[in-house]
């Protein structure tokens, strides 16, 4: 006998995915230090790690556009803070730290799902794949 499909799914058991239930989620920049690699500075803790692809998005206040909708990698992270990013900016123009309403914004992209590694078996030690993102809902 077949396997049985349990028909389409109802609304209510299939809620919209909210991100501030998926971490890493996304921080507003404070700096940019531009050079071979590019680091970037955030106003809190970041919950990153190496092997992140990430997106920056740049408001034109903030100059430095040739950032905005880059997409990159997380090589290093020297504080809680700070992501050492795969980008040479050698020759981009300053990035400017303003206080309007359109911060700049490092976004988490990649795989939406909680990317667990042997999360059965023998050994249940739950690696995570860099980049992929965890599901912390209530």
């Amino acid at each position: 006998m077949g396997s049985i499909i349990p028909g389409p799914v109802p609304p209510y058991s299939n809620p919209p995915i909210h991100p501030e239930w998926f971490q890493p989620g996304y921080f507003y920049i404070e700096d940019i230090t531009m050079g071979i690699t590019t680091l970037v500075e955030t106003t809190e803790d970041h919950n990153y790690v190496i092997g992140q692809q990430i997106r920056l998005i740049i408001p034109q206040q903030n100059g430095c556009r040739e950032l905005n909708g880059i997409t990159a990698y997380v090589i290093n992270i020297p504080t809680s803070t700070e992501v050492l990013l795969d980008i040479s900016t050698i020759g981009f123009p300053s990035f400017v730290t303003t206080a309007l309403a359109n911060q700049p914004q490092i976004l988490a992209i990649g795989d939406a799902n909680s990317g667990q590694i042997n999360s059965n078996g023998v050994l249940n030690t739950l690696y995570y794949i860099p980049g992929s993102f965890i599901n912390i809902s209530p």
